[in-house]
């Protein structure tokens, strides 16, 4: 990836970047990779708590930083936190859509609120979050939205039907908005991120973890015989953030080991 002199990627310095799902995990990875790079970045959670701590870590190491609790199933709630980040900074350059749930277990078995949360924050979410950004970016000159999806998207997996069926309407939706912001030359880019298996509090949730034995087991199903740390993720959501990614829309990345590629 291109960098700039002083090895910083182009455009992020000063840039105005709100993270959904930022007080654990890959959003606070990516918070925290994005405000080193100069932004001053909105941490956002459903977790108050998380997210406070998180933009307070960030700020005491000299990061513009502050937080907001977000409730991405709530259209209320995003336009209350975007006119919230205009009104301190003035603008919105980069949007992170990367909270999400899920829920594990056969699908004949899975009760219809499950299905329709794990929807609600994967799905329903980032279509809140891409319709405000777009929004807020069309006003102030453009900008660019990342969208987290999943291999799980691509890829079917036993026990996971809605979130692998939401990871793929993440996918989806992000090449229309791609094209719908083209069409009007909004300057606006839209792309899509899709880790495989990621050492994150959700991969804890979903077994016991015992000295690294769930990531031991679960990284012998990737080529590359391991799970991605977050800032792997948070990388790549550095180049698709910055000016170097300029001709970059519509795109979806698989950041999975070579998962995908089986």
């Amino acid at each position: 990836m291109a960098k700039e002199q002083g090895g910083k990627y182009t455009g992020l310095d000063g840039a105005t970047v709100l993270v959904t799902g930022a007080g654990s995990g890959i959003g606070k990875a990516i918070a925290r990779a994005l405000a080193n790079e100069g932004a001053q970045v909105a941490v956002t959670d459903i977790n108050a708590e998380l997210a406070i701590a998180c933009a307070r870590d960030l700020s005491a190491t000299g990061k513009n930083c502050v937080s907001f609790r977000l409730d991405v199933t709530s259209e209320e709630d995003w336009i209350g936190t975007i006119d919230a980040i205009l009104g301190r900074w003035g603008k919105l350059d980069i949007a992170v859509n990367n909270a999400g749930v899920t829920h594990t277990g056969a699908l004949h078995e899975m009760p219809l609120q499950e299905w329709r949360q794990t929807f609600a924050v994967n799905l329903d979410g980032v279509f809140l979050g891409v319709k405000h950004a777009i929004r807020a970016m069309r006003v102030t000159g453009g900008g660019s939205i990342i969208n987290i999806s999943s291999a799980s998207g691509t890829k079917a997996a036993p026990n996971a039907a809605a979130y692998c069926t939401s990871k793929a309407g993440v996918r989806m939706l992000s090449k229309v908005a791609a094209l719908e912001c083209a069409s009007r030359r909004d300057n606006i880019r839209v792309n899509t991120i899709s880790p495989g298996g990621v050492k994150t509090p959700m991969w804890n949730a979903a077994g016991p973890v015992r000295n690294g034995f769930v990531w031991e087991e679960l990284g012998r199903a990737t080529p590359v015989g391991r799970f991605a740390e977050p800032e792997e993720i948070a990388e790549l959501v550095l180049y698709l953030a910055s000016a170097n990614s300029s001709y970059v829309t519509g795109a979806d990345f698989a950041i999975d080991g070579g998962y995908s590629a089986l």
